[in-house]
């Protein structure tokens, strides 16, 4: 398997000792590369040989010295030097199935590599991984994985993925434990299938696969009015998120198991509960999860707050959100006031989904444009920058950034999610700006 070189980075080793673009990477001290594992594994070494096929078809061999860590430089035609693997699974809670059509074919992909899992933190769930490239894993010293268990029973897996090898899980998580690599476990809720019982035996048995098993996430099931033909789940209620925290802090009390099991703050949101405090989230493993985000972000505002001073005048400024969080902002926007800024928090009422999806992250441009015409906004409008495609400007129904800008007739500015400090530093200098206008 040979890899084009698309680029050499300047002043790096490859550029040094003459590769060139349009070569082909051949093998690493004898080794044939399969993906950036290997690519990756391979060239971390203080001594190497590599192979490469010129554009004109020789072969060029260079024996490299370097440090440990230091890349060659070389640029590939993908990050992952092959191609993505899709999703082989029928999940009946898949979001995806439930997007409205007609939309970016973007939004329609599946992605499930265990790869994308390593390099970025994507939850994978293993049902497309053959035991041969499950022994890669384990050769390759694949550590930390982020998965998607859902249930540690076999059959309940099964049904709720449709997929023949969802019952392997525990078999797979041992082997994964037995060679001494972490994880990371993802539970999504579905009350009728995998909660009550099911809920407790789940986290029992990822907890007797501690430490190696770091953390695990129980997340309640997100359902759109997009369902029809699909299976018939039930939209979580009240009394459901109730039962998923009661089960999770029992499981913790019982175990004395530390920063181990947590349910999403939407699950508390949705259970009319009050968020735990900071501290009860340790390193915050589970933040992709919206496990102790609030938090993290309201305890960054307010250190950043701790180094501010009042402005020199009053801002008025209006901020959407998903309906979930509202509150939680109202709250912690209060504390700006003496700062010399006023925001109004706006929940947006989720009508391109329907109204049971109420995170922030799934709000729509088009649901913005209805439901603030005619309200008076302020000088300015904040949004979560997770309402945008990452390192785009494009909304979920296909509207870009500056058209909904331009059709409110106001400034439109994305904020950090995650980040309480950074949105405190550009909450700052938009009001700043503002009261120099």
């Amino acid at each position: 398997m040979k890899h084009l070189v698309t680029k050499v980075d300047g002043g790096s080793i490859a550029d040094e000792v003459g590769v060139k673009a349009g070569w082909k990477l051949v093998s690493v001290d004898g080794k044939t590369i399969r993906d950036v594992i290997d690519y990756e594994l391979f060239t971390n070494n203080e001594f190497i040989s590599v192979v490469f096929e010129t554009d004109g078809g020789e072969t060029a061999v260079f024996d490299i010295e370097k440090e440990v860590w230091e890349p060659l430089g070389l640029n590939f035609e993908s990050g992952l030097m092959s191609p993505v693997r899709q999703c082989a699974n029928h999940c009946v809670f898949c979001f995806i199935d439930q997007m409205p059509r007609g939309h970016r074919d973007t939004l329609y992909f599946k992605d499930d590599d265990w790869r994308l899992s390593l390099i970025m933190g994507n939850y994978v769930t293993l049902t497309n991984v053959g035991d041969a490239e499950f022994k890669r894993i384990l050769d390759r010293r694949v550590s930390p994985l982020y998965i998607s268990v859902h249930a540690t029973d076999g059959a309940v897996r099964k049904q709720m993925m449709r997929s023949n090898n969802a019952d392997r899980i525990m078999e797979r998580l041992t082997a994964l434990h037995e060679h001494g690599l972490k994880f990371h476990a993802q539970i999504v809720l579905c009350p009728e299938l995998n909660g009550g019982e099911i809920l407790k035996k789940s986290l029992r048995d990822l907890y007797s696969l501690a430490p190696d098993a770091q953390s695990v996430a129980v997340v309640p099931v997100g359902l759109t009015r997009h369902r029809e033909g699909l299976y018939p789940l039930k939209p979580m209620s009240m009394e459901d998120a109730r039962e998923a925290v009661r089960i999770v802090d029992e499981f913790n009390s019982e175990t004395h198991a530390e920063f181990f099991a947590f349910c999403s703050d939407e699950m508390y949101l949705r259970a009319g509960l009050e968020l735990p405090p900071y501290e009860y989230y340790g390193p915050f493993d589970q933040i992709e999860n919206g496990v102790g985000l609030f938090r993290l972000f309201e305890d960054g505002v307010l250190t950043a707050l701790g180094e501010r001073s009042p402005l020199p005048g009053r801002v008025r400024i209006t901020s959407v959100c998903g309906v979930a969080i509202a509150d939680c902002l109202r709250g912690l926007f209060k504390k700006l006031r003496p700062y010399g800024i006023e925001i109004d928090v706006l929940p947006i009422r989720n009508d391109f989904f329907g109204d049971s999806v109420t995170v922030s992250g799934l709000v729509t441009a088009g649901d913005i444009l209805k439901q603030t015409d005619g309200k008076g906004l302020g000088s300015a409008l904040i949004m979560s920058g997770s309402m945008l495609r990452e390192m785009d400007d494009i909304f979920l129904d296909g509207m870009r950034l500056p058209e909904l800008a331009e059709k409110m007739g106001i400034t439109v500015n994305p904020m950090p999610a995650d980040d309480g400090e950074a949105f405190i530093e550009k909450l700052f200098e938009l009001s700043e700006r503002l009261l120099s206008e």
